[in-house]
């Protein structure tokens, strides 16, 4: 029996006929893919929203696309789930009206829930729900061995927060138990129900957090995470089109990248995967030919950096006060600050009498008079400003560490190129460094050390 492998399929790759098709040819090429975690159909040419956002919008009563500027009622949000589902089945020569039905008869069961979060949580699992009842359905029509396994079912067991749950100890047994080598088990992503069978979904982009778990529940070969990109880039292929592929990664490595803008997947799904050395493949549906990034516990070092990344759209909070560094809990308490007003931080370099938190700057819009108004009152700096439109670039890779060289070359090259740094701050871990810099100047920048540290000869 070949070993198992878990693959899951993100928006993208199921969004239309065409796009299921080529998963089904993908999963019937290994014999070793038996368990298949699907989400919620993406975009297409017709349907410009994503489905799951037209779930949102009809639990919101519409404000989840009026918020975002957009003018679709909940009633257009209903007629664009349903004839999503009906055009694709059309599409796949799928005749199954009891489906249809039953998806109908969830977007008016929704409706009588009262609870807030339980209603969100509800309308945002059906897209995953019926896409995983629909794509086996048509690899059983193709005469594969395909059932979906629901998680109200075979018990995927979630707790907390009904619109932001964890998964519980007792859902790996529940996984082993389905496993039939008769079968290929098509699962929904996403979403799973509590102790006492009420729906619970994960964080938005879950269903890369039920397939880590459905592969660490199975002790699975390796996890497959199927996208529209061929892999982890070395930096934003937009930016730099001549970029590659990094063929291997360690889950450090990956953590970091994806800390500092390289939006790859669910950090949580990778941490069962870690915990169990299994490792994470992310391949392209479009093409599969191609060997995509390795994402492992260990590798050996070839190279310095193995990529570039950069968050934008920054800011950073400067605060001065005489003998802040030497103030017992000063920094304790300005992060809890931070907190309070759900402000994500991302750094803090410090020094003897000052401080800068860099954060989203997004996350101030609306907040950062009250802000300012509580840390003046409750640590009262000398001074503080907050400086707007910023960037950071984070070279990461683990040959890097114990090496210096590379930091003073990547400021020496910018300094050639009239590059202003605002902030430099090098990992604990040394195996990456942050620059600070503005952000009309970033993308240039990330060119220039990309050109002079990273370009493969």
């Amino acid at each position: 029996m070949p070993a198992t492998i878990v693959s899951k399929f993100g928006g993208s790759s199921v969004a239309d006929a065409v796009q299921i098709d080529k998963v089904r040819a993908i999963v019937e090429r290994n014999p070793g893919r038996r368990n298949i975690v699907v989400s919620a159909p993406g975009k297409d040419d017709v349907h410009r929203e994503k489905i799951t956002d037209h779930l949102f919008n009809i639990a919101t009563g519409g404000d989840h696309f009026r918020d975002a500027r957009k003018m679709i009622t909940t009633d257009q949000s209903r007629e664009a789930v349903i004839g999503k589902f009906q055009k694709v089945m059309a599409d796949l020569g799928v005749e199954d009206a009891s489906l249809l039905q039953d998806l109908k008869k969830d977007l008016d069961r929704g409706e009588k829930i009262r609870d807030v979060r339980k209603k969100t949580a509800f309308y945002a699992s059906r897209g995953e729900r019926y896409n995983a009842i629909l794509i086996s359905r048509y690899f059983t029509a193709k005469g594969m061995r395909a059932r979906a396994c629901l998680p109200e079912e075979f018990g995927f067991i979630l707790g907390g927060d009904p619109a932001d749950a964890k998964v519980q100890i007792e859902s790996h047994e529940n996984i082993r138990r389905i496993q039939d080598v008769a079968f290929i088990n098509i699962l929904p992503g996403f979403y799973g129900v509590t102790s006492e069978g009420e729906v619970a979904v994960l964080s938005r982009g879950g269903s890369d957090l039920t397939a880590g778990e459905v592969a660490y529940a199975i002790q699975a070969e390796r996890y497959e995470n199927w996208t529209d990109r061929d892999g982890v880039f070395e930096a934003d292929p937009r930016l730099i089109p001549d970029c590659q592929v990094i063929p291997r990664l360690t889950f450090k490595e990956i953590r970091l990248l994806s800390s500092t803008g390289f939006n790859v997947f669910h950090f949580d799904a990778m941490i069962s995967c870690k915990k169990s050395q299994i490792p994470i493949n992310i391949r392209n549906t479009n093409r599969p030919e191609e060997k995509g990034t390795v994402i492992l516990n260990e590798r050996v070092p070839e190279e310095g950096i193995v990529g570039i990344a950069m968050l934008d759209n920054m800011a950073y909070v400067y605060l001065e006060k005489d003998l802040l560094g030497e103030t017992i809990g000063f920094t304790a308490q300005l992060l809890q600050i931070f907190q309070e007003y759900n402000i994500n931080t991302y750094f803090y370099p410090t020094d003897k009498d000052d401080i800068a938190v860099l954060v989203n700057q997004e996350d101030l819009v609306g907040r950062i008079n009250n802000l300012r108004r509580e840390i003046e009152k409750r640590l009262k700096p000398d001074y503080m400003n907050v400086i707007y439109n910023q960037a950071v670039i984070t070279p990461v890779g683990l040959g890097l560490k114990g090496d210096s060289f590379t930091l003073m070359k990547a400021i020496s090259i910018l300094g050639e190129h009239k590059i202003p740094i605002e902030m430099i701050d090098q990992s604990p871990s040394q195996i990456c460094f942050h620059i600070g810099l503005q952000q009309a100047v970033a993308e240039e920048a990330v060119k220039i050390l990309h050109s002079n540290l990273l370009k493969r000869k």
